[in-house]
């Protein structure tokens, strides 16, 4: 929580009454029951963690408990704090202090973000959704009931917003003050899979009394969690004894310069070992049976940018040149425009400039292990670096 005691104090001020306005305390029924069926509208149907960031005395929090939610405030204000508790008493809601912009529970915990009348008193608002959506699980939603105010003066207008803020300083001086639907739009846009903008000045039931300002509820949906997936690609151990075959990559903008086995992606509707016969073909000009490819390690990697892979390792072997029967399956460069060379290399003594992905492969292969993982740090190099962290960790 941010040492603001200056604001603190304001909203522990400002406890005691708070419940006055009729929108805060929703003390008439009518009131009440319009911000109920309100909040039906916005909540999902079935019951979820919702957070309600600003809670003040926690009358939002109770109608959404009592719509059968789990529910969790937060406010910087313990004496906001203490009425709310008390006001849900017996829902099984909980009641934090803290800094609605930094709030003190964990990420991707909730299912609705809940915020009244808060974000436009906060600096860098960008930087507070970004917070507020990595507080959401896949497919939750923010909440934000917001305004732009300009029959009061910017003394009334700040009192008149859910504590939880960490200043004030966001009034301005006018008497026109707060986030324009349009505004909070542009904001929330690029954060959200789809959004709605409910007007909410017109509904005099709400405010207990006829209002002229702009008041809305903005409602965003995060995208929903979707099935992983991700890149198959396959690698070729082509063997002659104890050498490897290894490829220098060219041209292609990523890892140009290193050295790789002859590998490429599986395409739609192929299997792991008939792509790894197609690639074969098409790099190398070397055509092998099916019986003669043993599938020998399964690797899944990510690059130190970008989304994992799996990687299946295929052995083939081929005999020394001249040997009886193996004529014509000397290997060729047949990409010349995506390699600069082929090269036999020991596989116990393999060169450092080697792409690290291809190079970890190589060693679980030839220290036994057959499932593995290799799982690149941001900032790691692409290229192996023998002084580097060894990325490599062995699934049994």
């Amino acid at each position: 929580m941010r040492d603001d005691t200056s604001t603190t104090a304001y909203w522990d001020a400002a406890a005691g009454d708070f419940d006055d306005e009729p929108d805060h305390g929703l003390r008439d029924p009518a009131v009440r029951e319009a911000w109920a069926a309100r909040l039906r509208g916005w909540l999902p149907e079935r019951p979820g963690d919702v957070l309600d960031l600003g809670c003040g005395t926690g009358s939002l929090a109770l109608l959404a408990a009592e719509a059968g939610h789990r529910v969790t405030g937060v406010d910087r204000s313990s004496r906001m704090a203490r009425l709310a508790r008390e006001k849900l008493a017996g829902t099984g809601a909980t009641v934090l202090v803290g800094d609605a912009a930094e709030p003190p529970v964990p990420e991707r915990s909730f299912d609705v973000v809940l915020v009244r009348h808060l974000l436009w008193l906060l600096p860098d608002r960008e930087a507070v959704l970004r917070r507020w959506v990595r507080l959401l699980r896949p497919g939750g939603r923010l909440v934000l009931i917001e305004g732009r105010w300009g029959e009061s003066d910017p003394a009334s207008l700040s009192a008149a917003g859910q504590s939880g803020s960490v200043g004030l300083s966001a009034a301005g001086q006018s008497g026109l003050v707060g986030l324009s639907a349009a505004e909070l739009s542009g904001l929330v846009g690029p954060l959200a899979e789809r959004l709605s903008v409910e007007q909410l000045g017109p509904d005099a039931a709400l405010w207990g009394r006829v209002v002229r300002d702009e008041r809305y509820v903005l409602v965003a949906d995060l995208a929903p969690a979707r099935r992983h997936a991700e890149i198959v690609d396959v690698h070729l151990i082509l063997r002659r004894g104890d050498e490897v075959l290894l490829a220098r990559r060219a041209n292609t903008g990523y890892a140009d310069g290193l050295l790789h086995a002859p590998s490429g992606h599986v395409e739609d509707g192929e299997d792991v070992r008939a792509a790894l016969l197609r690639e074969t073909a098409e790099e190398i000009g070397i055509t092998l049976a099916p019986d003669e490819v043993r599938a020998v390690l399964v690797m899944q990697h990510k690059a130190p940018t970008g989304a994992a892979r799996t990687g299946w390792f295929f052995e083939a072997e081929l005999g020394a040149p001249g040997r009886p029967g193996e004529g014509g399956r000397e290997p060729v460069n047949r990409e010349p425009e995506k390699c600069s060379e082929l090269g036999w290399f020991p596989l116990d003594a393999l060169p450092d400039d080697m792409v690290a992905y291809c190079r970890a492969g190589l060693d679980a292969y030839r220290t036994g292990h057959r499932f593995t993982l290799h799982w690149h740090e941001p900032g790691d190099p692409i290229a192996y670096d023998p002084a580097g962290p060894d990325r490599l960790t062995p699934l049994g």
